[in-house]
């Protein structure tokens, strides 16, 4: 016969903690998305860069115009609303797509890359503490570098295109002509210079995500918690993305500059060295040429990081709730 145990072995020190009614929990265990396969992380962060990259390429086309400082005359409009209404009236709305197919084409590699070394870069030096802001910097600096020896070539073919009254017919057209008359060191020309920008502005950009999506995960309600996933990983993203790309955004003009160069009336530089870039445009700009396209910059990373995690969190999800179901299978 079974009897109750339980009452001899209750200490009266012990204080009881209510549980809510509405306690459930699949809620603390999945915004982790621990125990997920390293393709799916490739395929999380895939999904989620192509995704991004392609519903904010007009405002990339915008901020590329106005960094590649040359004859162009789309390059010497200061503003955001004057180079659009230059590219409206002079290309049309497609022509606010030039090179999307080579973004198309670096994007999703790039970013599976990007998001997979992050991850495990992170398991290994947070050392079980999700709350390590320097962990998750470092562990993007290792992503950033990767990632970046696969999207650059890309991105170089992808930002000649964009130019206004751009020499090149379509990706291969560039792809093609860069090989024979300037070699493949050409592909590779700013990489060092993407990766000394894209190291800080990662840094930054995983520690404010990671840092603010904890914070807005401790405001959000038990009871609304699973439903306000989505609007806290955005949120988060935007704060990230916006911080980073401000802060970076020299840099930037200086990668633009060096991708750029020797097409359509812009500079070109026999050492390829930042300092020589900088010095460059200083001289013929002012320190405010630094700082040049920074709004569309600001207005592409903020909405683009939103869209990024959100997909990629999303996505984490649907395989974290696959895996589970086949175990229990």
């Amino acid at each position: 016969m079974a009897t109750d145990a339980t009452p001899k072995f209750k200490n009266p020190e012990f204080r009881h903690i209510p549980q809510p009614t509405d306690f459930h929990t699949e809620i603390t265990v999945s915004p982790s998305h621990d125990g997920l396969e390293f393709w799916q992380f490739m395929i999380a962060g895939s999904v989620a860069g192509s995704v991004e990259h392609m519903a904010m390429f007009p405002v990339d086309t915008l901020k590329t115009r106005m960094q590649a400082i040359g004859s162009c005359p789309a390059a010497h409009s200061a503003g955001l609303r004057q180079s659009l209404r230059s590219i409206l009236k002079l290309e049309g709305p497609s022509g606010l797509y030039r090179g999307i197919a080579a973004m198309g084409l670096g994007a999703g590699p790039a970013h599976a890359v990007y998001f997979s070394v992050y991850e495990l870069c992170k398991e290994f030096f947070s050392a079980g503490n999700p709350n390590n802001s320097a962990a998750h910097a470092l562990s993007g600096v290792f992503a950033t570098v990767a990632s970046d020896a696969v999207i650059t070539p890309m991105d170089m073919v992808k930002q000649r295109l964009q130019l206004e009254s751009s020499p090149y017919k379509g990706v291969g057209n560039c792809v093609k002509r860069v090989l024979v008359e300037e070699g493949i060191g050409a592909f590779y020309a700013s990489y060092r210079t993407t990766v000394v920008m894209n190291a800080p502005f990662t840094a930054i950009h995983f520690a404010t995500y990671e840092a603010a999506k904890r914070g807005l995960m401790e405001v959000v309600s038990p009871e609304s918690v699973s439903d306000e996933n989505l609007v806290v990983h955005a949120t988060a993203g935007a704060v990230a993305g916006a911080l980073a790309a401000a802060v970076t955004t020299p840099l930037d003009v200086v990668k633009t500059q060096l991708q750029c160069q020797g097409v359509c009336g812009c500079d070109r530089f026999s050492s390829g060295s930042i300092r020589d870039v900088l010095r460059t445009v200083v001289k013929k700009h002012g320190y405010a040429g630094l700082m040049r396209g920074w709004i569309p910059r600001m207005l592409f990373h903020a909405p683009a990081a939103a869209i990024c995690w959100s997909t990629y969190e999303a996505s984490k999800s649907f395989f974290h709730e696959h895996n589970g179901s086949s175990s229990r299978v």
